[in-house]
């Protein structure tokens, strides 16, 4: 075992050996030759290549070099392409500060039965008078780069959940102005999917090394069923399969994801979610509402403080501010819930 496995469990070991085709053998001849393939592309600009960075990469890709060099170019291209985005890019910066206190995104200190890392997005909390959807990207993305400094979640990776309780045909408009007039026309897509989601799809999906095991929706209104059908041709076929839409039925939700591991908005037996924990644990532990922070990313530091407790006065932490209350989401209600449905 090389130091590259130094703090995994064997469980995990075996697990990247298994599904993921990782060889301790061969381990450095593997990313050494990615790491030769970037003289093919000297357009690009490749700001680490070192053993963690790159294996991370390998991980993603089940070890195929072709595709993770491939996935690391495309990681800088993305960079380079949208400079604006990666500017300012820590936890300082006004946009992903405010992003990160008011929940973009949520992470929940229990992982799934399968050991991922599950995100949550509370839609309604957008408030588009304070935060653009481009900073709640970056929040997302810088999340998701100090998450990934954590072996363990390069190899078992990601869940997302998305409420859309109570969010409205107004800030779904605001999402991107002419998506939902396409959807409500049945017009046929024929050029490229609209900027911002682009952007988005881009960054999640071909841009970054982490493995998402699922994306799960509930209770998503119509007019978010039709942005889905426009955007759909725009996702590999992989990332489609394993979206999935739940509607009010939490019985197909917890089919997949154990309540015990969830929050009680979404039916699990965990308290409600506290908003402010991911927000503390990359503000650093002076975190409050009321106070700016020049404390700049710092992956160290919050590696420490991410296997820590809940942190903090119970009282005075916030709370998920969804409108959805523990129970609204009816785990029984054959009229109004929508079977599992994957994307496909």
């Amino acid at each position: 075992m090389t130091h590259l496995h130094a703090g995994l469990s064997a469980e995990t070991t075996e697990k990247a050996r298994l599904e993921l085709n990782e060889n301790p053998d061969t381990l450095h001849q593997d990313i050494q030759q990615v790491r030769d393939m970037i003289v093919t592309r000297p357009d690009i600009g490749f700001l680490r290549t070192d053993d963690d960075f790159i294996l991370r990469f390998l991980r993603a890709r089940k070890f195929d070099q072709m595709e993770t060099f491939r996935l690391l170019a495309q990681y800088f291209q993305f960079r380079q392409q949208n400079l604006d985005m990666f500017q300012s890019f820590k936890v300082d910066d006004p946009g992903i500060k405010r992003a990160l206190m008011d929940g973009f995104p949520g992470v929940l200190e229990t992982p799934d039965q399968h050991g991922r890392k599950i995100l949550i997005l509370f839609a309604s909390n957008w408030d588009q008078s304070r935060n653009s959807f481009t900073d709640i990207l970056r929040a997302i993305l810088l999340s998701l780069e100090v998450l990934i400094e954590n072996p363990e979640l390069q190899i078992n990776g990601f869940i997302l959940i998305i409420d859309w309780s109570n969010f409205s045909f107004k800030q779904a408009s605001k999402l991107t102005p002419n998506i939902l007039k396409l959807a409500i026309e049945g017009l046929q897509v024929t050029q490229a999917t609209p900027n911002i989601l682009k952007l988005a799809i881009e960054g999640l999906q071909d841009s970054f090394p982490a493995r998402f095991g699922g994306i799960h929706f509930v209770n998503q209104p119509w007019y978010i069923h039709a942005m889905f059908t426009i955007i759909k041709p725009f996702l590999k076929d992989k990332t489609r399969k394993r979206i999935f839409l739940h509607g009010n039925n939490l019985n197909s939700l917890h089919q997949l994801l154990q309540p015990e591991c969830l929050p009680s908005e979404f039916g699990g037996t965990l308290p409600p979610y506290d908003m402010g924990i991911w927000a503390r644990t990359l503000l650093g532990p002076d975190y409050s509402d009321e106070t700016e922070y020049t404390l700049t990313y710092d992956a160290l530091h919050v590696r420490e403080n991410c296997g820590g407790g809940g942190g903090g006065d119970r009282e005075s932490m916030k709370r998920s501010q969804s409108a959805v209350e523990p129970g609204t989401l009816r785990q029984t209600d054959r009229e109004t819930s929508t079977p599992l449905l994957a994307l496909d």
